[in-house]
């Protein structure tokens, strides 16, 4: 008899991309760009590492719980700090509310293709999960108002979404919120707020709140703290009460909350960043389509490649590999012939696109097809 749940055996975990010492040593190579994850190719905010390197005096005693920097947060955004909750990243935060909104006989509603922590989070649990597929690869929302049934307890959304970049309007969000039962909770994950705040029709989250609508972010991607686990998130005084009944206590670590905190301030870097993301993807995504590679329109930090079929996917992924640009196969996503790449800084955009050149110019049968690891 197995002391393992049925749920948990076929659970399909979450797949770590490989890293550039891996691929050193695998291919023999001086150097390798890590495209895989959307990190902040500039690495952190300077203030953040300065206010972590002070924190670490104090790891001989427990940190808040994050209280400092829901304070924080709180003034920044004019809410209570009874409408804050602080966590070891936004899937911290994920995973708490699927501990304490989720019971045996809830269901679950989402996108196909989309955050791939999501899916392993909820099915964990046990419940049904249901999906519905993207339209021109962005989240169908009226297709999901259609889904819901009475069993429906939660829906997650991701705006802008991971892996494709594409994001919802406001006005798409209010028509499909105006559907759901007010008994629905809603998580809008918004890991990729920074980058997409900029575009007018983009619906932050933070100049409306509704009831039952958790907002997740993080600091992982336009702040640079991914290796930090920090991150955040809005509701209602209720939810955010009955999550901190839930979550660890002494979640999160003392050094990341302070990195989280001085990250706020740092907008000299913020800006940077953003800057330097926006000018490489207009020219990794003009670039690659020049080449003739489908490339997704992206309001994130990385850009989706669609090729005809899996096989081409996988070939594109190898050659790459062999060239050290590691990117993101998408089969566990769901888009088994799509591949994702970060946008880095412009030395790395460039070697990119020269190696994404011999990729597609590379005749199928003399590419490599690595498996996806």
């Amino acid at each position: 008899m197995s002391l393992v749940p049925r749920c948990i055996a076929e659970l399909e975990p979450y797949e770590i991309s490989r890293t550039p010492d891996e691929i050193r040593r695998e291919f023999g190579l001086g150097r390798v760009i890590k495209l895989s994850s959307n990190e902040n190719p500039l690495g952190a905010s300077p203030r953040a590492l300065q206010a972590m390197q002070e924190a670490l005096q104090g790891v001989g005693s427990y940190p808040s719980g994050g209280v400092r920097l829901r304070e924080v947060l709180a003034r920044k955004f004019d809410v209570s700090p009874a409408n804050v909750i602080a966590g070891s990243g936004s899937e911290g935060i994920m995973s708490n509310i699927i501990r304490t909104f989720l019971c045996d006989d809830d269901e679950v509603l989402t996108a196909e293709g989309t955050f791939m922590g999501f899916p392993v989070l909820a099915k964990s649990r046990g419940v049904v999960y249901n999906t519905v597929p993207l339209r021109d690869w962005a989240f169908d929302l009226q297709a999901l108002a259609n889904a819901v049934t009475e069993k429906t307890k939660i829906i997650y959304l991701a705006n802008p979404n991971n892996p494709t970049g594409t994001m919802f309007t406001r006005q798409e969000f209010d028509a499909f919120h105006c559907r759901v039962p007010d008994r629905v909770l809603i998580i809008l994950d918004e890991a990729y707020f920074e980058y997409a705040a900029g575009n007018p029709r983009y619906p932050d989250s933070m100049h409306y709140r509704y009831d039952n609508v958790i907002t997740l972010r993080t600091f992982s991607k336009a702040y640079g703290l991914a290796g930090a686990r920090i991150g955040y998130g809005f509701a209602h005084e209720e939810l955010i009460a009955n999550l901190l009944k839930v979550k660890l206590p002494f979640e999160p670590s003392g050094p990341a909350e302070a990195g989280g905190i001085a990250a706020l301030d740092d907008l000299e870097f913020l800006h940077t960043t953003l800057a330097v993301n926006a000018k490489g993807l207009r020219l990794v995504t003009d670039e690659l389509r020049r080449m003739g590679v489908e490339t997704v329109t992206s309001e994130a930090n990385f850009v989706m490649t669609v090729w005809p079929d899996a096989d081409r996917a996988r070939e594109v992924y190898g050659a790459l590999l062999r060239q050290g640009i590691i990117t993101r196969p998408l089969r566990a996503f769901g888009i088994p012939n799509g591949l994702r790449i970060t946008i880095g800084v412009e030395e790395q955009n460039q070697m990119l696109l020269e190696a994404m050149r011999k990729a597609v110019l590379e005749p199928a049968s003399t590419t490599p097809q690595l498996a996806n690891r």
